[in-house]
């Protein structure tokens, strides 16, 4: 089997604390994209962040996501969740079938508000080594705890990795 056609349950995965991702295309295997599928644990934040080269495109599958794509008009250092744009956007709930596309250097962020997991299907252009950015997050990811949620440890314990995919926090 080649990794053009992949039977299911033989997918590459990345299981962390802060998420569990299913890599469905990549860079290692010739596409020009990344495509995974994303598992939003409850209380997950990504925060708020911009791609200066490349854009996104997030479908949530199953569950509820707040979802951000906009310039606030100010953008504030401890949350994103009440930020609004000139033009009166703010953070949307988004249910099953919503999407959103982030054209590169637009802050964007999401979060699992809810007590279920969210299912997301996710896209990045262009595609990034996502061999490698694997190898560093499975070396560095630290466990989640009381005091330090898991929102946290992705920003803290994955800087490197995200470093590796232009993710500069907005």
């Amino acid at each position: 089997m080649t990794d053009l056609m992949v039977p299911a349950g033989a997918w590459r995965k990345l299981v962390t604390p802060a998420q569990s991702v299913t890599f469905r295309a990549t860079k290692e295997m010739g596409s020009s994209v990344s495509v995974f599928e994303v598992i939003v644990p409850p209380g997950f934040d990504v925060g708020a962040h911009v791609h200066q080269h490349s854009q996104e495109f997030f479908y949530v599958l199953d569950g509820e996501l707040d979802l951000l794509c906009f310039e606030p008009v100010k953008r504030t250092g401890d949350t994103w969740h009440h930020w609004e744009s000139a033009k009166g956007d703010r953070v949307v709930r988004a249910a099953a079938g919503s999407c959103m596309f982030v054209p590169p250097g637009t802050p964007h962020a999401f979060r699992n508000a809810t007590d279920k997991p969210v299912k997301m299907l996710f896209e990045s252009f262009p595609s990034p080594a996502w061999n490698a950015i694997s190898r560093a997050s499975s070396n560095t990811v630290a466990k989640p705890s009381p005091t330090r949620p898991v929102d946290q440890v992705w920003r803290t314990e994955l800087a490197d990795v995200a470093e590796r995919v232009a993710y500069r926090t907005a």
